[in-house]
């Protein structure tokens, strides 16, 4: 029996209201929604290691429960050493409830994780409303085994927010997500 993952719940039931409400929404189905994450790690040192790209695919695999596809670059630039073709990196999209478990994760167990943590940036969002958020290292999720890391791996997770009309929508609805947005300081001297 299949169970509706938390953060599904908490948007149906409490966060719908609550956007319909802040921004005069008439229809529920008008309401900011998130559409899937991407999860993507660039690996340069693929170019000289091939089993450096194999090792994060296997970690980014651990990370989301489904399986990376290759990244290859688009065209060759010499000065980089990278050629047309070549796998430059690996990448993973989330949907449905897949996507509300990793959101979950990373909200509430990974990112609590990360040392001296005072809140993402606020500035990551495009103009369509989608936020994009960089983290130095693969290490601060639970299913990754510290001692069996060669190397610090980064990687981009973009969150892709449907009916978003402002960047605004797209805050408040990650905000009742839980996402821990840094606060503003104003100091009053």
């Amino acid at each position: 029996m299949a169970t509706t993952p938390r953060l599904l719940e908490r948007y149906n039931k409490e966060i719908i209201p609550q956007m319909r409400k802040k921004f005069a929404i008439k229809n529920n189905l008008a309401v900011p929604h998130l559409e899937k994450i991407v999860i993507n790690m660039g690996v340069g040192e693929a170019l000289d290691d091939v089993k450096v790209l194999d090792k994060a695919m296997v970690e980014l695999g651990l990370i989301t429960g489904q399986k990376p596809i290759i990244r290859r670059a688009k065209k060759a630039i010499s000065n980089f050493k990278v050629r047309e073709n070549h796998p430059v990196g690996c990448k993973v999209t989330l949907r449905s409830k897949i996507m509300y478990e990793f959101m979950d994760r990373l909200i509430n167990i990974a990112m609590p994780r990360i040392r001296d943590f005072r809140g993402i940036s606020i500035k990551s969002f495009d103009k369509a409303g989608n936020y994009t958020l960089g983290l130095a290292d693969q290490s601060i999720f639970s299913e990754i085994e510290y001692d069996k890391i060669g190397r610090a791996q980064g990687m981009d997770i973009s969150f892709v927010i449907k009916n978003s009309k402002t960047p605004g929508y797209s805050r408040e609805l990650l905000k009742l997500f839980g996402m821990p947005f840094q606060m503003r300081h104003e100091l009053t001297e």
